[in-house]
């Protein structure tokens, strides 16, 4: 199935503090546009308590209930919207219980709050997220607390970013990309990061990029391609500062070919200053459209 026939159910994960209200925002944005019902998901992990003599009981039968409350109070909210809602509220590890309910929901997406630039660093920031991007079989959106935010908000009616590589797991981001740029009525950026190798050669591979993807301007939206030097980990964020898209969408893998602990994609979730949409493999569906040329800027 396509993105856009997946999206039927978007997982949404909660907190009782209000971090997670720019990715709800954002979780409203998408249920809308393609009538979507949004889950309510809360994991209470055992790991908190784990010294139980220093928590009384009554609080602790307490979290529960008072999370149910919440949450149930947020899907009546957005039940008046028009939004189909309700609430999961489950004791154990967030990540472990998103993908437990995304599975059992077969829902297209997951969405999942992370505390932006302004909380403990890079490493508390995308942790929790690039675990459950790495679990799940289904897209996940990482979406900044401080993504609205400041000097770096994003530009109304930004561009929908495709962060691009010749690799096996492209296809189904592309398709997102596509999907969303359509659906949204917005410009696809198409964004290459060109190797020390590519630039020294004078090579410019967002020509066929475009081509070897098929990747064409519709009527529904135009496609622009941006070539950048340098790792995909500083070039992919130099560019979501410059244009300021809405949503930065890009590929990735089951398990991290950089070196380090972590991927590429966690630096994007680390240090991006907008929305991130991580789409896991997925076999290509269809035949490809034959691609025309389209102009190429390199920065």
């Amino acid at each position: 199935m396509s993105f856009a026939e997946k999206m039927k159910t978007i997982v949404v994960a909660t907190d009782l503090e209000g971090r997670s209200e720019a990715a709800l925002e954002y979780a409203r944005k998408l249920a809308g546009a393609y009538g979507a019902r949004i889950v309510l998901a809360h994991g209470l992990d055992p790991m908190e308590y784990a010294a139980v003599e220093a928590v009384p009981g009554e609080i602790l039968r307490r979290v529960p209930e008072r999370a149910r409350t919440v949450l149930d109070g947020m899907a009546a909210e957005l039940i008046r919207e028009g939004i189909h809602s309700h609430s999961e509220v489950r004791q154990c590890a967030v990540a472990q219980m998103l993908v437990e309910v995304a599975a059992q929901y077969d829902a297209g997406l997951i969405v999942i709050g992370t505390r932006g630039q302004s909380g403990a660093g890079p490493l508390a920031v995308g942790a929790i997220a690039e675990e459950v991007v790495r679990m799940s079989c289904c897209p996940v959106l990482a979406v900044a607390a401080d993504w609205n935010a400041g000097e770096n908000r994003p530009v109304p009616g930004g561009p929908v970013m495709l962060a691009i590589d010749h690799n096996d797991v492209s296809a189904g981001a592309i398709e997102a990309a596509r999907s969303l740029a359509a659906k949204f009525k917005r410009t696809l950026l198409v964004v290459h990061a060109r190797t020390s190798a590519e630039a020294c050669a004078f090579l410019n591979p967002g020509a066929t990029t475009l081509a070897d993807f098929g990747i064409v301007e519709t009527d529904e939206f135009p496609v622009r391609c941006i070539v950048k030097d340098g790792p995909p980990e500083d070039a992919i964020p130099r560019t979501v500062l410059q244009y300021g898209p809405s949503i930065l969408v890009t590929a990735v893998k089951r398990k991290s070919g950089s070196p380090g602990p972590h991927g590429t994609a966690f630096a994007f979730l680390a240090s991006s200053r907008a929305p991130v949409l991580c789409i896991p493999a997925a076999e290509v569906t269809g035949p490809r459209q034959p691609a025309e040329p389209l102009a190429v800027e390199i920065g």
